[in-house]
């Protein structure tokens, strides 16, 4: 499986511009993948510079790079820190996370991440080791905690009736695959909206089993950590929720969003914008990777 098939890296160009990478800098890629975005940086790379990357996926550890320069790193990004003193990498000068999902996770029917192939299980485990996958999470919580992620996690305004249809049917027989689910919410879902708001309930399930919101405020935290001064974060998220917890985190360098200001007014931030106004892709973009639509970059420097 090349690199392509597996995933086309959404905005190349502007992560690179963002990053400004410096030909002996050390640069962290937090979603291997398909390597794509990793295999550019290590174009600007020299001899001196070094590359991490992260993906708990074993599937991603095939496409790895063979240079001295490159350590893949086996793990999630919610330990980006302790991975690098692990590596005796105490601050990089960059880091880039492409929070949305491989082609090749959407294309694998055992993988369980989209709903197109019915007969699938309901898995969505980035790292197959993990304790839980979809179908767990379908059959355990409550149908308070499934209203909780399908609204949060999937925006989707009929997520209550879908909470409680989900728990009607699990009394009487388990749900295990793609064509059980789809004949639960189907019923709540409007025909002209159906393919986008089928993607939102497999979303909001697959950021639930892979604990995502938590992993990307673990690693938000951290970067401030390890970035050197003038060190650049440059993330790309695909829905609101990421969108606005990394705005809010640029914008104030806490989580929460919270702007603290100065004795003269002036907003207390470790962090520079780089790009004021997000950045999206162009149409021509689109046109080559229709998945990269909903695709938004937001580009840092640590003061």
């Amino acid at each position: 499986m090349n690199s392509e098939t597996y995933h086309i890296p959404a905005l190349l160009e502007q992560c690179m511009a963002g990053l400004d990478i410096k030909a002996d800098g050390t640069y962290v890629d937090a979603t291997f993948g398909g390597g794509g975005h990793s295999r550019a940086i290590m174009q600007q790379l020299g001899s001196e510079g070094h590359l991490f990357s992260f993906d708990q996926d074993l599937d991603a550890y095939r496409n790895r790079i063979d240079d001295e320069r490159f350590t893949f790193v086996h793990g999630n990004f919610a330990f980006l820190k302790n991975f690098l003193r692990y590596y005796h990498c105490e601050q990089v000068d960059g880091i880039l996370a492409d929070l949305g999902v491989s082609f090749h996770h959407f294309d694998d029917a055992e993988r369980g991440f989209s709903f197109r192939f019915e007969d699938s299980a309901l898995d969505m485990r980035m790292n197959k080791n993990a304790q839980h996958d979809a179908a767990w999470v379908l059959m355990n919580y409550s149908e308070e905690q499934l209203a909780d992620v399908l609204y949060l996690y999937g925006e989707l305004k009929q997520a209550r009736r879908m909470a409680h249809a989900i728990v009607t049917s699990r009394s009487s027989s388990p749900i295990g695959t793609t064509a059980q689910l789809l004949a639960i919410v189907k019923p709540f879902i409007r025909p002209a909206q159906e393919k986008k708001e089928l993607a939102q309930v497999f979303q909001a399930l697959r950021i639930e089993v892979n604990h995502e919101i938590d992993v990307l405020k673990q690693m938000l935290n951290q970067s401030l950590e390890v970035l050197k001064p003038g060190g650049r974060l440059a993330i790309i998220t695909y829905h609101s929720l990421e969108d606005r917890l990394v705005k809010n985190f640029m914008r104030s360098g806490n989580i929460e969003g919270k702007i603290e200001k100065d004795f003269f007014g002036q907003v207390n931030t470790p962090w520079k914008l780089v790009n004021n106004k997000v950045i999206v892709p162009d149409e021509a973009e689109i046109a080559n990777n229709p998945r990269s639509r909903s695709a938004k970059l937001r580009v840092a420097e640590k003061i």
